[in-house]
């Protein structure tokens, strides 16, 4: 009904990447695609950046937090373990007392939610839910790691779903390669989470959590070929599946938006699927980045920003990530 949007407001160039990292802008360029991306500032929240982009969502739908039944964040870097990201943002919209709960799905968490969207209304739980993913990774950054650092942004995307007289949301096909599980992962140098915390704790001595090695702070860390293989190969027949399961071809769609992980895999995405040429792909990646939840939110709400004449077409979307974990669905854009 509505899309919503927030990036960071600090843009990091490849130049400055380049300063912590032994690359070059070239070598970046040709292998992501990638020039910025957008970084929020240090007192900026994950719940700040789904505020804003919620709240601009529920203003394009028409309606106000009031009426929004439930909240669905997705993502995987909110600081705390409970409570939820959702809980404080369906305060902070006047939603209370609608129900709230997170998504950890990372890269595929917004269409995780969006599925989980459409069987709230379709049930009758909801009548209006708010979606967002929202992601600060660039609290999780280890600015001199190499495999995946350099790719990662901080924004939100969030839209407003609720019911409709015809279908607006295909059958969703989601699941997950657990076999694939360490691919994507966030640790600290073999260390989890509370190990590293109790290190400190014994020795009283906080400089490991913050020296430039991150010793111990988890951080981000990826097996490039692997993701890339699985993405190219992989990916490309779910969504070929989840047409299918929408009862349309490519030739329906006016737009495709995939996850921004790399512009390289939506370019072969896009011809493994052979796209005509009126099928507009996302590929928001280029400026802002990989922000993991938000990024098909996000290239959708610049795609509709750039050519409010899709609006009311048909756009299939499609998440991969950490897991390894996979969701699409044909959506109706607003």
């Amino acid at each position: 009904m509505g899309m919503g949007a927030a990036r960071g407001d600090q843009i990091v160039d490849n130049e400055q990447i380049c300063e912590w990292i032994d690359s070059s802008d070239e070598w970046i360029r040709q292998r992501t695609g990638i020039r910025t991306r957008h970084r929020a500032a240090e007192d900026v929240s994950v719940v700040d950046l789904a505020h804003q982009a919620g709240a601009e969502a529920i203003s394009a739908a028409g309606l106000d937090g009031s009426q929004i039944d439930a909240v669905l964040v997705s993502t995987v870097t909110h600081p705390y373990a409970t409570p939820s990201a959702a809980a404080d943002l369906a305060h902070r919209i006047g939603a209370t007392p609608a129900a709230a709960f997170d998504i950890s799905a990372a890269c595929a968490g917004y269409c995780y939610a969006i599925a989980q969207a459409d069987a709230l209304v379709r049930s009758g739980l909801a009548r209006h839910v708010l979606v967002v993913g929202v992601e600060k990774l660039s609290d999780f950054i280890d600015h001199h790691e190499r495999s995946i650092s350099f790719l990662l942004a901080d924004g939100a995307g969030a839209a407003v779903v609720g019911p409709s007289e015809t279908p607006g949301i295909s059958p969703s096909v989601i699941g997950s390669d657990g076999d694939k599980w360490g691919a994507v992962s966030m640790d600290g140098s073999l260390l989890p989470l509370r190990d590293a915390v109790a290190e400190v704790r014994r020795t009283g001595d906080p400089s490991p959590l913050t020296a430039p090695e991150r010793t111990l702070w988890p951080t981000l860390r990826q097996d490039g070929q692997t993701v890339f293989r699985w993405a190219v190969w992989e990916m490309a027949k779910v969504a070929k599946r989840t047409l299918d399961e929408a009862g349309v071809t490519a030739e329906d769609l006016v737009a495709f938006v995939p996850h921004q992980a790399n512009m390289r895999i939506i370019d072969e995405m896009a011809k493994q699927l052979r796209l005509p040429e009126h099928v507009h792909v996302g590929r928001d990646i280029a400026e802002a980045g990989n922000s993991s939840a938000a990024s098909i939110p996000l290239a959708t709400h610049r795609l509709l920003q750039e050519h409010p004449e899709l609006s009311g077409g048909l756009s299939l979307q499609i998440g991969f990530g950490a897991g390894l974990v996979y969701g699409a669905q044909v959506v109706r854009l607003p």
